[in-house]
Parts: structure tokens; sequence; C-alpha cells
């Protein structure tokens, strides 16, 4: 039996609104297969312009077995290419981040400018032509300050989540930020219950006691019918200060604004702003949360003063790398504008909590009692909409690749 085979096999097994078959998160054929049909082919948040202010600024980024190099290019706009060397394919830029007027590959010192074109190649032979070993390019989207890859030729279209999520974000001015904080977690376990446990809050209340004092859960729904006077209130302060309420589900993104708990202004202990600067067009800041995931690796925060990014990436069938980062104000400085560990309190808490509840989630699947059991219909929407959009992305493939 193919792979393919295997795969449409397994798949059938599937119970739609129930957790995965135990091979999903646990086999190395499956990983493998996620890493072809997931990762290669779909958008990845990948990182911030914020990150690069300078021509010449770059990072680099993992995926499966490819490195990909995203820099900010001499015309100003960004560009992102394989971190691969045409010559005989060693890396290139080994750091995780740096600044360079040129790239050079470090086994030969074949060169390249920052628009990926062979400008140098020691020693080689009469008749060789530099102009046919440019730097294999990757796909690149930025919007209101976020970079986004993707490795495929034909990827899924960007354009709708362009038009949900940009005239929400832009007031943020994320191009005007600086990061404050990256943090990097090593998660013993499957992606997918990674990102499962972020897409939904049933386990919060319990969970992460730090950040209720300032979450309201969106996505459990109000079946009462009335809104609240506080977040009436609420609303018609966003539409004041020119925001953008409401949200949008599309194929692969949710996009939406949403209010914080009643009095709460930022994710703070204390439910106050953690930094003196606003982040953006916001006024006093009172606006609640913009919120933003995208399938299958991110989700997204913006308050009044600060960002909080997610990204989550497998290095293994039961490894994944999870990549947070905080975003102030360019101009804000630390010990002046805000204090760094009370920015950090709630999703270093959160994070940590996360990931015991992940890895704790792995152990229990990787047990032979374990067998799929049903979603909250109520709690766990958004986790259902990943798990459908993972098994028909994965069926896509396998209806588009040769057996």
């Amino acid at each position: 039996m193919s792979m393919a085979e295997q795969m449409r096999a397994l798949l059938s097994k599937r119970r739609r609104g129930y957790s995965l078959p135990q091979p999903f998160y646990l086999d190395p054929a499956v990983h493998e297969l996620d890493q072809r049909a997931i990762f290669e082919r779909h958008w990845i948040q990948a990182g911030l312009t914020a990150e690069m202010p300078r021509p010449g600024d770059y990072l680099t980024l993992n995926i499966g077995s490819s490195s990909i190099l995203i820099l900010h290019q001499q015309d100003g706009g960004f560009g992102a290419f394989f971190n691969t060397c045409r010559h005989r394919g060693a890396r290139i830029c080994r750091e995780d981040r740096g600044h360079a007027r040129r790239l050079v590959c470090p086994y030969h010192q074949w060169s390249y400018d920052l628009g990926g074109q062979l400008i140098r190649a020691p020693r080689m032979h009469e008749g060789f032509e530099p102009g046919g070993y440019r730097l294999k390019p990757v796909r690149l989207e930025t919007l209101a300050g976020l970079i986004f890859v993707c490795m495929a030729d034909d990827p899924p279209d960007f354009g709708p989540f362009r038009q949900a999520l940009e005239p929400m974000l832009e007031p943020h001015e994320l191009g005007r930020a600086k990061v404050a904080h990256t943090v990097t977690l090593v998660e013993r376990a499957n992606w997918k219950l990674v990102m499962e446990n972020a897409r939904e809050c049933y386990h919060c209340h319990v969970g992460h006691p730090q950040l209720m004092r300032s979450f309201s859960d969106f996505t459990a729904p109000d079946v009462s019918g009335r809104t609240a006077t506080w977040i009436s209130e609420y609303e018609a302060r966003c539409e004041a200060k020119g925001l953008k309420s409401g949200s949008t589900i599309g194929s692969w993104f949710e996009v939406g604004r949403y209010p914080l708990a009643d009095g709460v202004i930022s994710y703070t202990m204390d439910g106050r702003p953690a930094v003196a600067r606003k982040l953006g067009r916001v006024g006093d800041g009172d606006v609640g949360a913009m919120w933003w995931a995208v399938q299958p690796n991110g989700f997204n925060h913006v308050v009044g003063d600060y960002g909080f990014f997610f990204q989550a990436l497998p290095t293994g069938p039961s490894e994944t790398v999870v990549t947070g980062k905080w975003l102030v104000h360019e101009d804000a400085e630390e010990g002046v504008d805000y204090d760094l560990a009370r920015l950090l309190e709630v999703w270093t808490a959160t994070n940590d909590q996360d990931r015991a509840l992940a890895e704790n989630n792995q152990r229990g699947v990787e047990s032979i009692a374990y067998e799929p059991g049903p979603y909250s219909q109520t709690s766990e929407q958004l986790v259902l909409r990943f798990s459908d959009w993972y098994c028909e992305a994965i069926e896509r493939y396998l209806d588009g690749a040769k057996s």
C-alpha cells in the first residue's frame, strides 16, 4: 500500500467533530507528510518588519528541513530566499538574525547581493555564467508590519486575508514598533496538539489564572441574546477612535477585535497598561484586543500598549518549537516607559502553562488507551475549524500528489 493510500485509509477513520486518530499525533510518516502538505504549501507567519528596520538586516527561519532567509532589501522592500548556496548547497547565513551588505557563503565565498543575484564566484572556470545562479526565491507578503512566507509555487490566495486584517491592524502601526523581548520554547508535543491547545479557552479558567485576570473568552458564545452595557460602551469607544470591530472567518484564518474583561485595558496582572507609550493611533489605549489566528502556525494579540505574537513550527513528530515576541512602540524605553518583567508576566505564565498542558496531552495520546474524543461544540469551535482545515489540506495534497 502506498503512502497516499495509507493516509486516505487513516483519514477515512477520522470522525468529524472528534480529535484525530492516534497516528496523526505520533507517526513519523505523518510528520513527514505534514511538512510537505502543510508547511511547504501554506502561508507561514514568519516575523515582523520591526525585526529588520534597516536595509541589510535579515532573519532566518527553519521550516522543516529548509532554512528561509528573509531580508530587508536595498529598495526598502522585503524579500525571501532559500538559505542555500547555489554552488554546493551550504547554508549562507548561519545566525538567526544579522546584518549584511552582501550574502557570502562561508564555504567557498560565493557572494550574492541583497536581491539574491550571484555577484562573485571566485576561481570558477572560463565560460561560467553567474547570471544563471540566483538564490532560489520564496514567496513573501508583508501586511501592516507582518511578514508571511510560502515555499509553494501556487500558494493559497493571500488577498482575502489582507482584506480582512489590514484595515483592523494598520491603526496599531506595527511598522513603528520594536521587539522588546523574544522567547523560544521547545515543547515535547506534536504541533497539532500545540495548535489545538492554542485554539481554545475551554481550559483557561483552570489552566491560566494570570491570563484570566484580563481575558474575556470571546470563544464562548453568549446565549442570553443581550449585550452588556460595558460591551456596548467598548464598541462605541472603538468606533469613535476609528477602529473596526467584529470578526471575519476565512478558509485559513480568523480575524477580530473583542473587548477585554470589564474595566481592563491591557493584558497585565492588574489590567492597566504595561507600556506608557501607546502602540499606534489608539487614543487612550482602551480599545480591547485585536486578534488574529492563521493556519497552520500562529496566533496574535495586540492591545493598546503592546502586541504579543506566537508562532509554532514542528521539528519532529513529538517536538514543536514555539516562539513568542512582545512588541512595543519604537521609542518606548525599558525602565522608563515599561518594566520588562511586568510586560512579560501574563504571556510568560500562559506560555509555560500551555507547554505543560500540551506535553501532558502528548503523553496521554501515546497511551494504548487513547481513542479520539468529542470536541466541545460550544467551547472548541476554533479547534473544530483547525482540525477540519488540516484534514482538508491533507486531502487536497493527496489529490494532487503522485502515489
